[in-house]
């Protein structure tokens, strides 16, 4: 085997370990020792592997972990795009690993890695490679990354330079070792959480818009009488204006003076477009609005000149919702909720507050069938746990339930 070959196949086996706890999970194998195994092993060969290994680890990486994205493209007319949004992503991580292609010093590569969990390209946040230990016998927090960054670069250097002292520095992943998240409460309510199965391709046609409502309120009437105080269901579960509905408005606000109901919806005003929660309790009802939109989604994270073009010839026009201000959070019963539609559940500024309960709402048909339910899981569990939050979470597809 030559030199070549087997640089091609340790970035490959690289990137198998860095990943493997997603497609473990993905099939309900979350065993903390062996994540823990892997997660150590993962962060350690990309500190050691040699240069060329660390661009296939790079380019393997972002298509196991992203290869998904480009399923949406689909539904947006292009979907000729999809095989070419996966080799895009894994050129991206490709890139993003390439600054260690040109040291193989392991402090350095761990410097690097530390600073790839910061780096949000295109606003895109869902690589981090702490995530690797959500389910292990490691912390999440940033500074037991850095210990075991700085652990196993250092027994990688004492085995070179220290043979004798090879495991003293593996003795800092002690450190490391989660003693315990901020606790997290159980909701002094009974939430129904409503999985939907609706295909992204039959959501939107019209001819199905009857028939789903029903469904809807199938869901709520059967929620009411198991005695549920809450019914929660998926993002944009009802594919239409609610604002422009008044009729579905007044119906949901006299069934909601039995049971509260949020639920996802588009509104429409001025001619703006968002994607909303609706939240009807005791005949009324509140509205909250996306803050964090979808890159290239539900926004183009391009220059201003450049926006129009990529909208209008690749997305039909459709990536151009907006956003509100701050966080939205419903009081129901005098217990505060904070509302998550989706991307949002996954991002920082959500988590922000006095906050112990969270309702996210998702659509993950756009990507089905994949990982992406999966990983969206484990993210929102990594947030859950580093705040303190747990989550309701209600999607179409996959993904329902409860995350701490």
């Amino acid at each position: 085997m030559n030199k070549r070959t087997k640089d091609i196949l340790f970035g490959l086996t690289s990137a198998l370990f860095f990943s493997t706890f997603i497609y473990l999970s993905d099939f309900g194998l979350e065993n903390k020792l062996l994540n823990t195994f892997l997660g150590l092993i993962a962060i350690g060969s990309i500190l050691y592997i040699p240069k060329r290994s660390v661009l296939v680890a790079g380019f393997t990486i972002g298509i196991l972990w992203f290869y998904w994205i480009g399923y949406s493209f689909e539904y947006q007319g292009v979907g000729f795009m999809t095989p070419l949004i996966t080799f895009g992503f894994g050129l991206l991580y490709l890139l993003l690993f390439l600054p260690m292609y040109f040291t193989n010093n392991p402090f350095i590569r761990g410097a690097i890695l530390f600073g790839l969990s910061f780096l949000e390209p295109f606003d895109w946040n869902w690589f981090k490679p702490e995530l690797l230990f959500i389910d292990s016998f490691i912390g999440v927090y940033k500074y037991q990354f850095a210990i075991v960054l700085v652990s196993l670069a250092s027994a990688l250097y004492a085995y070179k330079h220290y043979p004798k002292y090879k495991y003293y520095p593996l003795l800092a992943l002690v450190f490391a070792v989660n003693f315990g998240y901020p606790p997290q409460k159980d909701i002094p309510l009974n939430v129904k959480l409503v999985q939907t199965d609706v295909k992204q391709e039959d959501k939107w046609q019209q001819e199905n818009l009857y028939p789903t409502v029903d469904m809807i309120f199938n869901e709520i009437i059967q929620a009411k009488r198991e005695g549920y105080e809450i019914v929660v269901l998926p993002e944009s579960v009802f594919p239409l204006f609610m604002n422009k509905s008044p009729r579905l408005l007044k119906q949901l606000q006299k069934f909601s003076n039995e049971i509260t109901i949020i639920a996802g919806a588009l509104l429409v005003e001025d001619g703006k477009h968002y994607n909303v929660t609706y939240m009807f309790d005791q005949g009324k009802y509140v509205v909250a609005k996306k803050i964090v939109l979808v890159p290239f989604g539900e926004y183009i994270p391009l220059p201003s000149f450049m926006k129009k073009f990529v909208n209008d010839t690749f997305f039909q026009g459709a990536s151009d919702f907006v956003t509100a201000d701050k966080p939205t959070d419903f009081t129901i019963n005098k217990t505060k909720i904070r509302n998550a539609i989706c991307y949002e559940a996954t991002c920082d500024v959500l988590y922000q507050g006095d906050i112990d309960f969270m309702v996210a709402i998702s659509n993950n048909a756009w990507f089905t069938p994949s990982i992406e339910p999966t990983l969206q899981r484990l993210l929102m569990k990594y947030y859950a746990r580093k705040y303190g939050v747990t989550i309701y979470h209600a999607a179409n597809y996959k993904g329902s339930g409860v995350i701490k």
